[in-house]
């Protein structure tokens, strides 16, 4: 799921569309995530902004009292709308402008999408005001501090742990952080690969697409799977997130997981 910054781009390239071809570990990773944010979700008015195709807002709607999607990208947010046919409301807009009034959601969530905002301080300004007292910002990004780390294209700033809570802190939120998916319990292959990858990373060589990274992700992951359109419950076995340590860069696990609520 990503967020189209840019008003002359749409992200799609780049974006891990419902129906393409992933890795087991990318489902894994998506199901993950709204499983995680479905338990700050229960009961209360959520929106996800950078929904993507929005393969997480039929699970969310199943738990929270309302659930809206929105992304700046109107090519992705029709395969969305294709999808849920009316079933949960889509808007476009920037997330640094935010269309909703003073004090009207409980969860903002924001899915490996905040290294395409280019004024991140906009976007946390804008969640202090929709949010209601204790309301909370939900954000997973990719781990920056990994030393095999390769940023996405038309990225603006990355944010590990450090960086996170300092952002947040500065706007009278308390954030926690959490840690998902051990880098130690990567395969193998992926263990023997990741000097390689670093290697095509520094020298600038990493395909920048979706699509161009397909055969080499076949070639670290093995077999692929089918994005789907929306995810169910039970779909991976859920282990919450480990908390972690605020005071430091986290070079341990691959996903950082941040609950930042408003004072």
């Amino acid at each position: 799921m990503y967020l189209a910054m840019g008003k002359n781009k749409d992200y799609i390239d780049i974006t891990e569309i419902a129906g393409s071809e992933v890795t087991t570990e990318q489902l894994e990773r998506l199901c993950h995530r709204y499983y995680w944010a479905g338990k700050y979700s229960n009961g209360n008015d959520v929106v996800e902004v950078a929904c993507g195709t929005g393969q997480g807002l039929g699970y969310l709607q199943t738990v929270s009292k309302s659930i809206e999607g929105a992304d700046i990208s109107d090519k992705i947010l029709d395969i969305a709308k294709r999808h849920y046919k009316g079933r949960v409301q889509l808007r476009q807009f920037d997330v640094q402008e935010m269309p909703y009034g003073n004090a009207t959601k409980d969860v903002v969530l924001l899915f490996e999408a905040i290294y395409y905002i280019p004024n991140a301080e906009k976007f946390i300004r804008e969640c202090k005001r929709i949010l209601r007292p204790n309301g909370k910002v939900l954000i997973v990004t990719a781990n920056k501090d990994l030393y095999d780390f390769n940023p996405s294209s038309y990225s603006y700033n990355y944010y590990g742990v450090v960086e996170l809570v300092d952002l947040f802190s500065r706007y009278g939120f308390k954030p926690n952080c959490f840690g998902y998916m051990p880098v130690e319990s990567a395969s193998l292959r992926q263990k023997l690969l990741r000097p390689i990858k670093k290697t095509v990373v520094s020298l600038g060589l990493m395909p920048k697409t979706m699509k161009g990274k397909k055969l080499l992700k076949r070639l670290v992951f093995g077999k692929m799977v089918k994005m789907p359109d929306e995810i169910t419950e039970k779909m991976i076995n859920y282990e919450a997130p480990v908390s972690l340590q605020h005071d430091r860069p986290n070079h341990s696990y691959k996903v950082i997981y941040c609950v930042a609520e408003r004072s």
